[in-house]
């Protein structure tokens, strides 16, 4: 595809194509819902859009139009499909949106995720460098994922797009297709739009434009997207696992690119908006996902899952689970750990096996050592939590608070019934079962635990 990119798209209408039911897909969930590398499909066309498109999309709705609007927000603007009559009575939707605001239109689907920036830029481009109504995207393809043929005539001209149900078997051998991407002069759109033939199907069709122009004596340029995967359309849950898997792929390549090692790429699964610093090394069978930050010179996996975290540098995770905590640097951590929403590891802490950690905050250098559960806690620098220690977190009614404070040690076993607070370099003894506040620099041992005699007492 040649290259004429718009920085900008000052005049430019947006219409996203999302009404449809997409039975296929079998499923309660709006087509256009469904993730890929954790995000909503539609969400792909959003952000090849970003940055050089000045207004907001119109985001055609039908099937399901309540949930994409409470998926999306206010991101875009709505236009409400009802009844579903064909993609040229979607597009009519807009008009009142943006007739006479935009001297282009700009019309695309939601399910086409794997669309980039630069293609639809050129696509603009092309059309504002020439003075005609209609300037599409074709693509060639052997598997024609139910897409339209293109006819040309002698001269290479675009002369029409026959649907794949109406083509004669001459016309569905062309391989030519029509994935349904469009720039239209405004004018000319809103004005032919209603002039749209009903098809045998009851429906009013966009690509009936295309003749319609042709007919007028206009010249249709129909441009080939130099990377057919970009105009692959989803329709099944087929479809979906071979889009995520592009994406991933995608993802992949450019932290590679980027500075990251990864062992085997093609069991490391990372997420969309996921970043990782330099010289981190990801171990396979990782899962990176959601809004997860990881800095450089770290150590994952393998067997981890890291969703809405931050990791900061020459951090090290083993085979564990970390869902919404954040740890600062020099943090290790497992093997078969978990750390679940609200954690926050300070600097140099260490978390050992089969650990549990749950909106507390444990400080620099502050060592757990394993088969330990900390709740509701606030611990600070230099603490040592012996194995199998357990905050008691929860009364029957309400989560009590635990605190312990600077240099404490906490032997084996022991169990801390909150609310309680230990104070500074104080110890307990293995097993333990405290109850009350343990003094700064004491010693209790017990159950209940109470404090060690000395010598006279």
């Amino acid at each position: 595809m040649p290259r004429e990119v718009v920085d900008s798209a000052s005049g430019l209408g947006v219409v996203i194509l999302a009404a449809g039911q997409g039975t296929r897909m079998r499923s309660r969930l709006p087509k256009v819902l469904h993730r890929i590398a954790g995000q909503p499909m539609v969400q792909y066309v959003l952000d090849a859009l970003s940055g050089w498109v000045d207004t907001k999309p119109i985001l055609v709705v039908g099937h399901g139009a309540d949930q994409v609007q409470s998926a999306l927000g206010e991101v875009v603007i709505y236009a409400l499909q009802q009844p579903q009559l064909g993609t040229g009575h979607a597009v009519l939707q807009a008009r009142s949106a943006l007739e006479g605001q935009c001297d282009t239109v700009l019309v695309l689907y939601a399910d086409m995720p794997l669309l980039s920036s630069d293609t639809l830029r050129s696509l603009v481009g092309l059309h504002r460098a020439q003075s005609e109504p209609v300037t599409m995207l074709t693509c060639v393809r052997e598997d024609s994922m139910g897409f339209g043929r293109i006819l040309r005539d002698s001269a290479g001209l675009v002369t029409a797009i026959v649907e794949e149900a109406q083509a004669t078997p001459a016309q569905l051998a062309i391989r030519e297709l029509n994935p349904g991407v469009y720039c239209f002069n405004s004018r000319w759109l809103w004005d032919h739009l209603p002039r749209l033939p009903l098809s045998p199907k009851g429906e009013y069709y966009l690509t009936h434009l295309v003749g319609l122009a042709v007919s007028e004596g206009h010249i249709v340029q129909g441009i080939a997207v130099a990377d057919a995967t970009e105009t692959f359309g989803i329709n099944t849950r087929v479809h979906l696992s071979h889009a995520e898997n592009i994406v991933r792929q995608r993802i992949r390549e450019a932290l590679m690119l980027s500075g990251v090692t990864l062992l085997d790429p093609d069991s490391t699964y990372v997420e969309t908006g996921v970043t990782v610093g330099r010289d981190t090394t990801i171990y396979p069978n990782t899962h990176l996902q959601g809004r997860t930050h990881i800095g450089e010179e770290c150590h994952i996996g393998p067997n981890s899952i890291i969703r809405d975290s931050t990791i900061g540098h020459r951090c090290r995770l083993l085979a564990s689970v970390v869902e919404e905590a954040q740890l600062e640097d020099d943090v290790s951590v497992g093997p078969f750990a978990h750390l679940r929403k609200d954690a926050y590891l300070a600097s140099g802490v260490h978390m050992g096996n089969f650990g549990e950690i749950k909106n507390s905050r444990l400080g620099p250098g502050t060592k757990m050592g394993h088969f330990s559960y900390v709740g509701d806690a606030q611990i600070a620098a230099d603490v040592n939590i012996g194995a199998g220690t357990i905050t008691c977190n929860f009364d029957g009614a309400q989560k009590q608070t635990t605190i312990i404070e600077e240099g404490a040690f906490i032997g084996s076993d022991t169990m801390l019934v909150a609310p309680v607070r230990i104070g500074k370099r104080a110890r307990t003894g293995a097993g333990s079962v405290v109850t009350r506040d343990v003094p700064p620099g004491s010693v209790v041992y017990g159950v209940p635990a109470r404090p060690k005699k000395t010598a006279g007492q």
